[in-house]
């Protein structure tokens, strides 16, 4: 372990910070920024791997499948959050996307030191949250050696889910048990081996991108409005009437009108609006759609 640890880019000396702490306080913080700034070209030379996984993720969630995401730490943290934030923006039932970290939901306030290093425990986690053939499971570790993902995503594959990591280091121990591996190495941190910072951020982005591109497919938007967010406290009524609006031309009354007949399903008074429909033909006209709003409005106006 020793060896393999010493050969990873993330545990690597940044030569470019060796005197930070003796650089004034703006001249730091530009060499941090600077150093971020080479995240997102690191990110884009994953694309294609980014794109094999929301193709695999789009599979599995349309044929009734969840999505998992495991991790410790850092990457634990940034897999709960993703998960926590689909519901909201765009209207998914919690269990379907899922995030579980090392040492259980107090590591996400409190560092659980050593969690990472068990994996019997990550082995326990995939049979107690019950993954099954028709799920996916995201492992991520920036280093690729975190036990407890590891064993996690080993005994995903052998129920038969889709096993996805997102690592910063080529070649790693949890690449040998992934179907598809995303890589963005974004070299040694600021600070050595502190992978909150570059590497937490290269995270933060493909995970952006596995869900968004995910539920952009399974017709989540409407062009590039986010329509099946459910109108749950005034700000986001707000959105739900000024995205009726935008889409269907109506002024403020009516939108607000067809809102309220929705109960609040912005995609919902959308489809309604447009075509012409009552909620319950224009609720099933968009579930016969697959849920896409487009579809449902093209397939409307030629049978009109």
């Amino acid at each position: 372990m020793t060896d393999y640890l010493a050969s990873l880019t993330t545990e690597g000396i940044n030569s470019e910070t060796s005197i930070i702490d003796e650089l004034t306080t703006e001249q730091m913080l530009t060499l941090i920024n600077g150093e971020d700034a080479l995240v997102p070209a690191a990110v884009a030379a994953e694309t294609p791997n980014i794109a094999r996984a929301v193709e695999a993720l789009h599979r599995v969630l349309s044929n009734g499948g969840r999505m998992f995401y495991i991790g410790a730490g850092t990457s634990g943290r940034l897999g709960v959050l993703d998960a926590s934030e689909c519901p909201p923006t765009f209207g998914t039932d919690p269990a379907l996307i899922q995030g579980h970290i090392a040492g259980g939901d107090i590591a996400l306030r409190v560092a659980v030191e050593g969690c990472e290093d068990d994996g019997e425990e990550g082995k326990l986690l995939i049979d107690r949250i019950g993954v099954t053939n028709k799920d996916a499971v995201i492992g991520i570790s920036a280093s690729g050696s975190a036990a407890f993902v590891i064993e996690g995503l080993r005994r995903a594959g052998e129920i038969g889910a889709v096993t996805i990591c997102v690592v910063n280091n080529k070649g790693t121990n949890l690449e040998e048990v992934s179907n598809i591996c995303i890589a963005p190495v974004v070299g040694p941190e600021v600070i050595s081996g502190s992978t909150r910072m570059k590497a937490g951020t290269a995270q933060k982005l493909v995970l952006n991108m596995l869900t968004t591109g995910t539920m952009v497919k399974l017709g989540k938007t409407y062009n590039n409005l986010m329509v099946d967010m459910k109108a749950s406290n005034k700000k986001l009524y707000v959105r739900a009437l000024r995205m009726v609006r935008i889409t269907t031309g109506v002024d403020h009354q009516e939108a607000e009108t067809a809102l309220q007949k929705a109960s609040l399903d912005c995609k919902l008074a959308i489809m309604m609006i447009k075509s012409g429909l009552e909620a319950d033909e224009a609720k099933k006209a968009l579930a016969e759609s697959g849920g896409s709003l487009k579809k449902a409005i093209r397939i409307c106006s030629k049978a009109i």
